[in-house]
């Protein structure tokens, strides 16, 4: 690990101008390019005390044992430059893009004196005419079909081409109609471009014209008569018609652009790009990238940009670019985008109207293709069993921790503090075994003592199942399943054990077979947070004499793990999938504990004094604030006039009766606009 004050630049070497630099490692490999407006504001960032740095900058300078840079006259040119330099060295610490397929393109060979339509992948060509890029294969092939009758191109090889000219036969579809046979000389090759022009022409949206003319023909041949080439004419319609309605129009004003959108969390990113071509939907293509540098979502979107189109020139690049951010400097890489387009684009946020909600689709498709992704990381045996075993050896533990249970703390502002324990088992989430708790040992905010609490509670409930032998003691006030809503109730328990083994009768499972709650140990205690709460955690363990539960913690900010005890954190590599399913482990306990304490505020929000009546239910509670109009009116009202309400006894009417007079009138509503008070507080107060 390289001293990066040995190889920092002297005073006054470094220019203030444009240009682009380049990290090496000791071995000369280059492992991280940048650009810069001034190179040597830039660069002084880098070599600041490595505590004040990101992580992911600190690894990187400390992995680096030289810089190097190259002076350019614009910051387009710096841009260019960049992307370059990123495609020629592949440094290790630059976001890139992996696409997660490789896309199929409908493309016409215009370069070629026999234009032939086609479906191809990889690099493109030169004088090829490329539609999409499409999800799959067979959505061209469809798309084709349909579009043969009307554009009846030819759709060959090379090779069959050949066979058919020197046979003087066409194939099949010549005979059909869905070719135009020009290897058999039935029409000439200016002809055939022309065909194939045009085909093209529909491809990229303009379809009204070619409408029209056919639906001229078919009136001009039904007039005449002629009433099997109307026939034809009126098939071919609706071949197009089909073949349109595949990309339904998104945008009504015909809008030629990109819409990009971005998916990400601390360690990977998603990007989803829609490609619309005259209002329509024409291809879509996503990629999945490790954040290996220190980058926010202005900075994913010009890496985006980059790889997009930086080998694209012409109508390739819309005339519209819409992203979720803007990149840093967004003036460069628009001229740098209408550079390669040869005219402007405009690269902007939807803010309104049906690009907005266009940009939310893609979100959400960006969204799901990140969950797709971990999920499909998450459910591979081989990733899982790499991943604890990692995890072991980075931990220190014996064997890898086939059961890992992990807890959080959710408050908002100090108020309805609760935990959440989330439970792994060989990698994978255990849902019938997560757990919530209240914090009732204290008020206020104190992340550090909840987090005593829940580990005390969680591990006194095991040892004392562990004591007994298929009984099952009545819960106690505040745990898991008390019957205040501090569980997640009966149907939620314990699994089989560890491994595949199966417990014996009486261990694990009560007389009446039903599994027990807190059963079985973890191998490792994960705490979401950094050195307070893993002392926490392990002192409570200590308290109750148990040693042979491994403890960690995972800090969200930096993703480092913390272990008891030790000053400094155990960093993971970026690619470990340890990191991965540790930090999957920590998400799902927040995400789980988030929405119990949103449960609970929100019902806090909703409660009402008919709660307490006992045996009414809520379509009866409904019934009475339908009737009444508000529980103030109800109130209100003498035991009488509550059993008019259709299904209320009078012994339920006195229930009602006697729960409101107990309860303390709700404060006045206030109208947050006007600041007026009104007559009553709601229907739900």
């Amino acid at each position: 690990m390289a001293d990066p004050s040995s190889y920092r630049p002297k005073p006054g070497e470094i220019p203030e101008s444009p240009g682009v630099y380049k990290f090496r490692d000791e071995h000369r490999r280059v492992i991280y390019v940048g650009k810069a407006k001034s190179l040597r504001q830039r660069l002084a960032n880098y070599f600041q005390p490595i505590a004040s740095l990101h992580p992911r900058t600190a690894t990187m300078v400390t992995t680096a044992a030289s810089v190097e840079w190259t002076v350019v006259s614009t910051e387009v040119e710096a841009l260019q430059l960049e992307y370059s330099w990123i495609k020629e060295f592949d440094p290790r610490f630059n976001v890139k893009y992996r696409d997660d397929k490789s896309y199929p393109y409908l493309a016409v060979t215009l370069n070629e004196e026999y234009p032939r339509v086609q479906v191809m992948r990889g690099q493109k060509k030169k004088g090829v005419r490329y539609f999409g890029p499409y999800a799959h294969a067979w959505a061209i092939r469809e798309t084709v079909d349909l579009m043969l009758r009307v554009f009846p191109v030819r759709t060959c090889s090379a090779g069959v081409f050949r066979n058919a000219a020197a046979a003087g036969r066409p194939c099949l579809l010549g005979y059909i109609g869905k070719c135009s046979a020009p290897c058999v000389g039935r029409i000439p090759p200016e002809e055939h471009r022309e065909l194939a022009e045009e085909f093209c022409d529909f491809m990229a949206g303009r379809t009204g014209t070619y409408l029209r003319r056919l639906e001229k023909q078919m009136a001009v041949a039904a007039e005449d008569m002629e009433y099997e080439k109307a026939a034809r004419l009126r098939d071919d319609i609706a071949a197009l018609r089909r073949a349109m309605e595949k990309n339904a129009v998104v945008l009504a004003d015909a809008t030629d652009a990109d819409l990009i959108a971005l998916a990400e969390d601390e360690l990977e990113a998603a990007v989803q790009i829609f490609h619309v071509r005259g209002g329509r939907v024409r291809g879509q293509r996503g990629w999945v990238t490790d954040k290996v540098e220190a980058v926010d979502t202005a900075g994913l979107v010009e890496h985006a940009l980059q790889q997009l189109y930086g080998e694209e020139s012409g109508d390739a690049v819309p005339k519209e670019v819409l992203v979720p951010a803007l990149p840093e400097d967004a003036d460069t890489v628009g001229q740098w985008l209408s550079g390669r387009r040869g005219s402007n684009v405009s690269l902007r946020i939807p803010q309104r109207g049906d690009k907005k909600d266009l940009m939310a689709t893609v979100a959400r498709n960006a969204q799901q293709a990140l969950v797709l992704h971990k999920t499909r990381r998450a459910s591979d045996l081989t990733t899982r069993s790499r991943a604890l075993e990692e995890i072991a050896e980075a931990l220190g533990l014996d064997s890898a921790p086939l059961r890992i249970e992990c807890f959080d703390i959710s408050h908002l502002q100090g108020e309805d503090v609760v935990a959440s324990m989330v439970v792994f088992e060989d990698g994978l989430p255990r849902k019938s075994e997560y757990r919530r708790f209240q914090i009732k040992g204290f008020e206020g905010q104190d992340d550090v003592r909840s987090m005593h609490e829940v580990i005390s509670r969680r591990f006194k409930r095991y040892l004392a199942e562990k004591e007994r032998t298929g009984e099952w003691a009545v819960p106690v006030d505040g745990e898991p399943g008390d019957g205040n809503g501090n569980g997640l109730g009966s149907g939620a328990g314990e699994g089989p054990a560890l491994s595949g083994e199966v417990p014996a009768p009486g261990e694990g499972r009560d007389e009446d077979g039903r599994p027990k709650r807190f059963a079985y140990p973890p191998q490792l205690v994960v705490v979401d947070g950094g050195q307070p709460q893993v002392a926490a955690a392990r002192r409570a363990l200590d308290e109750l004499g148990i040693d042979d539960i491994a403890v960690c913690g995972l800090a969200k900010r930096l993703e480092e793990v913390w272990l008891p005890g030790e000053d400094d954190p155990v960093v993971l590599p970026r690619s470990s999938e340890g990191l991965y399913l540790l930090q999957r482990v920590r998400d799902t306990a927040h995400d789980f504990a988030i929405r119990y304490q949103r449960q609970k505020r929100s019902k806090k929000v909703r409660s009402s004094p008919l709660d307490d009546v006992r045996g009414l239910g809520e379509t009866r509670k409904q019934a009475l604030i339908k009737h009444f109009g508000s529980v103030k009116r109800l109130r209100q009202a003498t035991i009488e006039q509550i059993c008019e309400v259709p299904g209320m006894g009078r012994k339920t009417a006195e229930a009602v009766a006697a729960a409101l007079a107990q309860a303390a009138p709700a404060a006045p509503a206030v109208n947050t606009a006007t600041g007026e008070i009104m007559e009553d507080g709601g229907s739900t107060e």
